[in-house]
């Protein structure tokens, strides 16, 4: 089965506490991806997670590292984490671009995944910024540079539009969803799935390599329970990630 780098999906919180005169605060961690790993493993995927914050540790930082894997899924965190190690940012010291990394695993024949959120595609205030690193000629969709969030407060049903083996024999409709990343999708790629009118699923190829973009989230806010909990939740990621591995399904 395929072996997966998953990357992302974890952040810290820091709570200011008011209760009249008196403030307190509160930190805490999340990893918000569980519900997708767990579906991945479910089906025989060899799934290595990351988190955001052991990026400039835990992703490969030379060419070489990123043959342990055949899927690259990268979901809910920004460019600066791929660009910006500490001893770059902090001393000024140079140190490879990791998304060119990933870039160049898909064009010797890897797949590469991006899932939406705040911080994916450009994300809020477009601070994600995916837009304009190496990546992005990899995506099968083109990205706008500004804010790209689509809120869908009161749910959106995605819909598939479109013929490939990753989506043949699911349901045409699928659980709400309340936002998504707006992107265009290329010419030469195939659009799988919308939501709300949006692109929701594409596919593509890039080099000797398969890439795929899911543009709406896997946990909460945008994914609710009933998404994560639809028979086809773990039957979708699957036969994508097969695919993007190179199998045919």
């Amino acid at each position: 089965m395929p072996r997966v780098l998953v990357v992302g999906e974890s952040w810290f919180t820091y709570t200011v506490h008011q209760k009249g005169f008196d403030a307190f605060h509160t930190a805490e961690y999340t990893e918000g991806g569980g519900v997708f790993l767990d579906a991945l493993r479910s089906r025989g995927h060899d799934v290595t997670y990351v988190p955001s914050h052991e990026i400039p540790t835990r992703v490969p930082d030379s060419a070489d590292g990123f043959d342990t894997y055949d899927v690259v899924v990268i979901s809910d965190v920004g460019a600066n984490s791929f660009q910006l190690p500490p001893q770059t940012f902090s001393a000024s010291v140079p140190a490879p671009d990791r998304s060119e990394l990933v870039r160049d695993f898909v064009e010797r024949g890897g797949g590469v995944l991006m899932i939406g959120g705040y911080l994916t595609f450009s994300g809020i205030d477009a601070r994600a910024r995916w837009g304009r690193t190496p990546l992005a000629a990899a995506l099968p969709v083109v990205m706008l540079d500004r804010d790209d969030r689509v809120e869908l407060p009161a749910g959106a049903v995605p819909e598939v539009v479109g013929e490939h083996a990753v989506v043949r024999g699911m349901e045409r409709a699928w659980p709400a969803l309340l936002g998504l990343n707006e992107v265009a999708v290329r010419e030469e790629a195939a659009l799988l799935a919308e939501c709300a009118g949006h692109p929701l699923l594409a596919v593509g190829s890039h080099g000797a390599g398969r890439s795929a973009a899911f543009t709406s989230d896997v946990a909460p806010h945008w994914a609710p329970p009933p998404f994560l909990a639809w028979d086809g939740y773990a039957e979708l990621w699957d036969r994508l990630v097969r695919w993007l591995a190179g199998a045919e399904l």
